[in-house]
């Protein structure tokens, strides 16, 4: 069985695009509970969506950005039959896993960001892993998965990260210095980020979706994979 999450008109599409081969269709949860060999995700936020629901099984990205080295929509029912015919091929992804004082918060496959909730607000944050740690003033700090090193990580000053290359990319959103510190580290690394001067109110972004009040950030192996 095929799973397909994203818009309805596309799903059906895909679903219909394969003699012979059972297809589930709908929300994350009723596909992931009708047990698919591999689910489909229709664009970013159905692959975003997919992993914070936890996804045990193979996922092809459709339409999902460069990040992900999703397939286009046009081919989509191509590689599905050669899928189903001869097996499909998986590649790991890092995926973040946000906590706050220890609890679990949220999944993202793109990235997570401490940010402040109003337009040029600055607070001071506290980055840090094993062997380095620092501090600086800015409206943020944002911490990409290589797929999510295409979006906004990039557009703040990131670098763009190999798909396979295991690493996450650590980037201050508009720093009040001069130069400010780009890092980029093992995706198996533990982050500890924390706001040590609020001068507004701050929020936890998970892969765009708000998380509430600030909290620690952790990377872990990925559960989605292509």
């Amino acid at each position: 069985m095929i799973g397909v999450v994203g818009p309805g008109a596309r799903a059906d599409e895909l679903a219909a695009s394969i003699d012979g081969v059972e297809f589930a269709a709908g929300t994350v949860d009723e596909v992931l509970a009708a047990g698919p060999e591999v689910v489909v995700a229709v664009g970013e936020p159905a692959a975003s969506a997919l992993v914070d629901a936890g996804v045990d099984v193979p996922v092809l990205p459709v339409g999902a950005g460069p990040g992900l080295e999703s397939v286009s929509p046009e081919r989509a029912g191509a590689v599905l039959e050669a899928g189903t015919a001869s097996g499909f091929h998986s590649r790991e992804r890092p995926v973040l896993e946000a906590s706050i004082d220890g609890t679990a918060c949220g999944r993202g496959l793109f990235d997570a960001m401490l940010v402040t909730s109003e337009p040029a607000r600055i607070s001071e944050y506290a980055v840090g892993s094993a062997g380095w740690a620092e501090r600086f003033r800015a409206d943020g700090v944002v911490v990409s998965t290589p797929a999510g090193s295409f979006g906004y990580s990039r557009a703040v000053g990131g670098p763009v990260l190999d798909p396979g290359a295991g690493s996450l990319a650590v980037v201050p959103v508009a720093a009040f210095a001069l130069r400010s510190t780009v890092r980029v580290v093992g995706a198996e690394a533990i982050l500890e980020v924390s706001v040590e001067r609020d001068e507004g109110d701050v929020t936890l972004l998970v892969d765009g979706g708000d998380v509430p009040k600030t909290g620690g950030l952790e990377s872990a192996d990925t559960a989605t994979r292509r």
